[in-house]
Parts: C-alpha cells; structure tokens; sequence
C-alpha cells in the first residue's frame, strides 16, 4: 500500500517564499479546493493520503516533501534552506516516526526534499539555493551505508531540481533543458518538457502512473506519445505559491517505502 503524507492549506499561503515566480494574489479557497482535488487524484493513483493539520502561521506547509527525503531504511528529516519554514519538521518527523526510524540533517548543513530525486539506489541532489554542500555531504553519509549513492547536480534558473527534472519510470525522466545539464541523466532515457511549457518538469510517479498539473497539455500530450499514463489535476493557485505536484505529498510504501518522483 501507498502512503501519501499530505498537509492542508494554510491560510498564510499569499506570504510564501518566492524566489523564481513573481507574486501574485492566490485564492486560498480555490488553493484549499485544488489541493481535494490532488489528494482524490492520488486515492485514484493508489494511495491512502494522510492528511497533517494546518499549520495556520506556516505560509509554505502544504509543501510537506521539502522537510524529509524517505527511502527504505530510514526518514531523514531536512533542514530546509529557508529558515522560515525551519518549524514545519517537527509534526511532519512525527508522522513519520510512525513508518521509519528518523535521522536529521544538522547546521550548517541545509537541504530541501524538492531538490533530492532518486532513480533506484541513486540520489541526484539540486545545487540549489536550498541545497548547500554540507547538507548534501551529510545526505550521503546518512544513506551509504544502506548502498545508496548521493551526487550533486547544479540547478539555474528554478528553484529546486525536481523544477527541472524529475522520474517518469525505472529508466526515463522528463527534464527541463534549460534548467538542468542532460550529462547526470545519460544513463536513461530523457523526455523533453514541451518549450512552450517551461514548469512542466515536475510529475508524480505512483507505480505505473503520472500526476501532473492540468497546466502543461503539450508536455502530457508528450507522455501519453510514449506511452504512459496520466492524470492531470488543476493546481494553478499552489503554482502560484512556486508549488508544484510532488513538493505536496511525501509517498513511501507502508513497511517498504519509496521517495517518489
């Protein structure tokens, strides 16, 4: 069984940190309506969401995937590269406390969930402005002992990795050229976004199934070329927020795991 850790709506969301969209006024109803809508679509996808309090003065914590990076052995709980949304670990490390042992990234180390990718035992780790290098180099310490590898790639122009790339299978990713080097990623097969859809890097893998934003039909049209399938959900009002669809759930598998897209 699919777990999908997911967090409502704050209120507070219009104070979000911004860093590559500009600000705009955000409908929090509308925001409240879109993210039923992205939970029902991973019910349909196979999971039971798990739906954390509002955190009512916490602008950024429906973005639940930035505070912990989940793989088989273990939960490690991030220290985001924004120190405003330094207090949302607490409540998402007790829900998962519940399914994993925990582990933390400590100061002066940063990391943000949304720039760490994994491809089987293989983690890709944004050079970000969330992301620096102690953070990373502790993300490796922390998973090589259960065989996994960590290597770092730099990100221009977005704001975390998983904006520019993220896992479509086992073997191909769809990618945003210009936002991320194709080199990291020869090993598998690459999808490129459609270029008149430059967000449209950011899907959620579930088994043999795609989430992604009703936003970018070019780019679905792409996927579904290739053989995949689709379901798009509107959530143009988190967008505005600089959200996208993974940074809104944690997956792992109930006494398995698996840190998705």
């Amino acid at each position: 069984m699919w777990i999908a850790i997911t967090r409502e709506v704050s209120p507070a969301m219009a104070r979000c940190e911004l860093s590559f969209v500009a600000r705009e006024p955000i409908d929090i109803a509308r925001a409240a309506d879109q993210h039923r809508d992205y939970m029902h679509a991973l019910e349909t996808l196979g999971c039971r969401v798990v739906t954390l309090s509002v955190q009512r003065d916490l602008p950024d914590s429906v973005f639940v995937e930035d505070v912990a990076i989940v793989i088989d052995e273990l939960a490690v709980m991030t220290r985001p590269g924004a120190e405003s949304r330094r207090p949302e670990v607490a409540s998402v490390a007790a829900a998962l406390k519940k399914f994993r042992p925990l582990a933390t990234i400590e100061a002066p180390g940063t990391i943000d969930g949304g720039d760490v990718m994994r491809m089987g035992r293989a983690f890709y780790v944004g050079e970000s402005a969330r992301s620096n290098a102690s953070g990373i180099a502790q993300l490796r310490a922390l998973v090589a002992p259960h065989g996994y590898t960590v290597q770092g790639v730099p990100t221009r122009g977005c704001l975390h990795l998983k904006s520019a790339v993220t896992q479509l299978s086992d073997d191909t990713v769809l990618l945003q050229p210009d936002w991320v080097d194709r080199e990291p990623f020869a090993d598998y097969r690459i999808i490129d976004i459609d270029p008149a859809e430059p967000h449209a890097a950011n899907v959620v893998r579930v088994d043999d199934g795609l989430l992604m934003p009703a936003s970018f039909p070019r780019t679905r049209e792409r996927l579904l070329g290739a053989g995949f399938k689709v379901i798009s959900v509107d959530v143009s009002e988190l967008q505005k927020a600089e959200g996208a669809v993974t940074c809104c759930s944690l997956l792992l598998r109930e006494g398995k795991d698996h840190n998705a897209g």
